[in-house]
């Protein structure tokens, strides 16, 4: 199979086990929302939950990933299995013992943290307490989800990427049932919550250990640290911390002048970010995560022409797949969030300012998405300066949008500051990435993104149609609501296939090619 069949293939496994994560989550943020609303407890642990899951997005699922997957490709193809996983192992090791003193270092130095992640906090003394306790239970989930991060990075560049993808969800399960089972003996029962996480951190990492024993990586075995490959992907892992995270800093950038506007700012915030991390990783990152063992195979063969197809690929995908979603997400942003949210001490007031922060985080889902794969392009061939000096310019795009913004737009500028931020480091990415491939193949791509745009419009029109007139808001019984926004789904997807079909996008072709490959599959095994 080529690169493009395998990376197509793959992003179908990831996207898959992603979506069953990403319905639990939803699941465990609708308990959340449920029981703590947007108020003062829910405000704490979303900053302290974000400061240890910011620390993962930098140092493992980011910066230690895209620096360890193209080094242990390459061991692979050029030095072999025992020396990759000898690797792999002293990679297991270190990382362990590092990721201990930052969680004890966490613990010890949570009030500090916590005022700087969120000054406005400052001003209710009972608030700031809560956050520091609660950032000192939580800062441990760092080490237990790294190791995790570092298992599906091996798996995933040897080939395995189902047990990763689908790791997150015994972690979703322990947070649901912390929600049910913990909080009512803890006081504050939020605290209960917190508790969650660090079991659901466990098991995300104990459910991937079979798989890596089983192919002959036991973590645990050897007393090497240092071994050669591991130095060089601590060397390259310095300047990727930034760049390989910068929609999460960018988000905690908002969380941090969130919590200088009115209370329950933050929460807005954050659970409109998850409702856009639900495309964002069945779609974006599952193809970026997909995308780069094969493009760091093709950069250590110097295979330019290669790696030029794969992006240009993975590109068409993201848009084919992100522009619709993101046109979905804007039209019924509203009964979105009421019927996942709308309940318990969620306020209807909270679903509309809510609401507000989704369409906006909605407009740059396709560039959120197209920046994890374009980036991951300079990772597959080992650098990773130019990925950081662009994220600071992101970085500081995004401050100045958010400063403008939030005066007169509150959270939803914060919002909109990321988004602009997102499409900003995309343009950037791009000139970059001419230099280093030449052609991008980028009338393929703008030809692509143009008929998907057309099909998102045709979608978006009779979504907006079906909008009026059904029982999507209000006092209609959830159940009514639950089954006009399926209509509402299922008939704009429906419109938006029958576009792309009529506007003949490749897209549709290879996408229609994977479902019928698995169902041949599903069928051959029955």
């Amino acid at each position: 199979m080529s690169e493009t069949g395998q990376m197509t293939r793959a992003a179908g496994v990831v996207g898959l086990a992603t979506l069953a994560s990403r319905v639990l989550g939803f699941v465990r943020d609708a308990a959340t929302a449920w029981f703590f609303g947007a108020g003062i407890a829910a405000d704490a642990f979303f900053v302290a939950y974000r400061l240890p899951n910011l620390l993962r997005r930098l140092f493992a699922e980011g910066a230690l990933t895209v620096a360890f997957v193209p080094v242990f490709s390459e061991h692979l193809e050029k030095q072999g299995k025992k020396s990759a996983f000898a690797m792999a192992g002293a990679a297991f090791r270190l990382l362990a013992l590092v990721l201990l003193f930052v969680s004890a270092a966490g613990v010890l130095f949570a009030p500090w943290i916590v005022s700087v992640a969120a000054p406005g906090f400052a001003k209710d003394p009972g608030k700031l307490a809560l956050t520091v306790s609660l950032t000192r239970v939580l800062f441990p989930f760092i080490l237990f989800v790294s190791l995790a991060a570092l298992a599906m990075g091996i798996l995933n560049s040897l080939g395995h990427f189902a047990t990763p993808a689908f790791s997150p969800v015994p972690m979703n399960v322990a947070m649901i049932a912390s929600v049910f089972l913990f909080t009512p003996f803890f006081d504050p029962p939020v605290m209960g919550l917190a508790w969650g996480v660090i079991l659901g951190g466990i098991l995300q990492f104990a459910v991937q250990v079979p798989s890596l024993v089983k192919r002959g990586i036991v973590p645990w075995r050897g007393k090497n640290l240092l071994d050669p490959g591991v130095r060089r992907v601590v060397r390259l892992m310095g300047p990727s911390v930034i760049g390989a995270a910068t929609y999460q800093i960018n988000v905690l950038v908002g969380t941090l002048l969130a919590s200088l506007l009115p209370s329950g700012s933050v929460s807005y915030l954050y659970y409109a970010d998850r409702v856009v991390e639900f495309p964002l990783g069945i779609f974006g990152i599952a193809l970026a995560t997909a995308a780069l063992p094969g493009l760091s195979r093709l950069a250590s063969r110097g295979d330019i022409a290669g790696a030029r197809e794969s992006f240009s690929h993975a590109m068409r995908l993201v848009f084919f797949i992100t522009l619709p979603a993101s046109v979905g997400l804007i039209a019924l942003s509203l009964p979105i969030v009421e019927i996942l949210f709308g309940r318990g001490r969620f306020t209807p007031l909270a679903a509309r300012e809510t609401s507000v922060a989704l369409i906006y985080y909605s407009i740059g889902l396709c560039a959120f998405s197209a920046v994890r794969v374009a980036v991951n392009v300079l990772y597959a061939f080992q650098d990773t300066v130019t990925p950081m000096r662009l994220s600071v310019l992101g970085l500081v795009a995004n401050m100045v949008f958010a400063v403008a913004l939030m005066g007169p737009m509150r959270h939803g500028g914060l919002a909109l500051a990321t988004t602009l931020a997102s499409f900003f480091h995309l343009a950037l990415l791009g000139v970059c990435l001419r230099r280093r491939l030449g052609s991008l193949a980028g009338r393929a791509i703008l030809v692509s993104f143009m008929k998907t745009a057309l099909a998102s419009l045709a979608m978006g029109g009779l979504v907006l149609v079906l909008a009026r007139w059904l029982p999507l808001v209000g006092d209609h019984p959830l159940r009514v609501r639950v089954v006009s926004l399926a209509l509402c789904v299922f008939a704009g997807a429906a419109v938006f296939a029958a576009a792309a079909w009529l506007l003949k996008s490749p897209e549709l072709t290879a996408l229609a090619g994977l479902v019928r490959g698995r169902m041949k599959r599903h069928g051959r095994a029955a």
